[in-house]
């Protein structure tokens, strides 16, 4: 029945549609007069949205020239604290997974030298920016800084460009993995090597090392350098206080078991505990058949003096007189009446 009922509202919902495509030729794209007005009202809505996106990009552009020059002097001392540790950088590119995936061991070793890597956007941030790699004197090459930049072609297309490389002799890392016949497997499914993304420019704006460099590591380097360490403190702190726990559930217990020695009639009367040693259980039934049959009235006196003391009864010192322990005296009392 549902089916019957819905297709007489779709027939009369297509009937004015046809309508007025046969006798208003206006309407080219089948839209009834109604429709029409709404996808025209909607189109200037959102005329008047991309027009509030464009404003605010501007604005937000404003924004980030104004803290990238905010940020340049804290970059800049950041750079000078980091020459203090040695192969900080190295370091920090060895952790990240996708500098790392690229590193041949001899490039590694290559990185030693590096003591300086900084990012510089261009003034009006969108036309692009520029990876700059300052080395010590090194073994490998004589160029003291290589830079590979970023930006937009006359085309208006991005387009990069790299400084050469001045090797020394037979010390080309590119041609030495070649010789070598790379085949380790890495997660782009081909050999590639860190100093050959320096040097290839064929397609960058598939150049994801580069935006790696620029959005991740140069924010916040520090993270990566720190990064095993973090782990390796992570899980000591853990241990620590995993053993801290149990030299506490230990000292507990040992307290448990004082107050079991020192208490264990209070606290099988009380219930606050269940005690599995067979004897305490044994002793605790004997002392209670006693007090029902009204034969033990110096041991209720005991049980109040165990309350104050908790040892009384492990150490057998009963009082010999009952009229001592009748009054609930204390212990001494009930000795000068002995």
């Amino acid at each position: 029945m549902s089916t019957d009922a819905g297709t007489p509202n779709k027939v009369q919902k297509l009937a004015p549609t046809e309508v007025s495509s046969e006798g208003d030729e206006s309407h080219e794209d089948g839209f009834d007069p109604f429709t029409q007005k709404a996808l025209e009202d909607i189109d200037s809505c959102q005329n008047e949205i991309d027009a509030l996106n464009e404003k605010a990009s501007e604005e937000i552009l404003r924004v980030e020239q104004k803290y990238n020059k905010l940020r340049k002097p804290h970059f800049h001392k950041r750079n000078k604290l980091i020459q203090k540790i040695q192969n900080f950088w190295v370091t920090a590119f060895v952790n990240h997974p996708q500098i790392s995936a690229i590193l041949d061991e001899e490039e590694e070793e290559c990185l030693h030298y590096l003591h300086t890597v900084e990012v510089e956007e261009f003034e009006d941030i969108k036309s692009g920016y520029k990876i700059l790699f300052h080395f010590s004197p090194n073994p490998y090459f004589n160029n003291t800084v290589l830079c590979k930049e970023f930006h937009l072609a006359t085309t208006g297309d991005p387009a990069s460009k790299s400084s050469t490389v001045e090797w020394k002799d037979g010390m080309d890392l590119t041609k030495r993995a070649q010789q070598q016949g790379m085949n380790r497997k890495r997660k782009h499914g081909f050999s590639r090597t860190f100093f050959n993304w320096f040097l290839d420019n064929q397609d960058p704006s598939a150049d994801d090392i580069a935006e790696v460099i620029k959005d991740d590591m140069w924010p916040n380097p520090l993270q990566y350098y720190l990064a095993p360490d973090i782990e390796v403190e992570e899980n000591g702190i853990s241990d620590e206080e995993g053993d801290e726990s149990v030299v506490v559930v230990g000292d507990e217990d040992d307290d448990d078991d004082d107050i079991i020695e020192g208490e264990e009639v209070y606290e099988v009367e009380d219930g606050d505990m269940d005690d599995d040693d067979d004897e305490i259980d044994e002793t605790v039934e004997s002392i209670e058949e006693e007090e029902e049959e009204g034969d033990v009235e110096v041991l209720d006196g005991e049980g109040e003096d165990d309350d104050e003391d908790g040892v009384e009864l492990d150490e057998g010192e009963a009082p010999t007189e009952p009229g001592a322990t009748e009054t609930g005296g204390p212990e001494g009392e009930a000795k000068g009446g002995e």
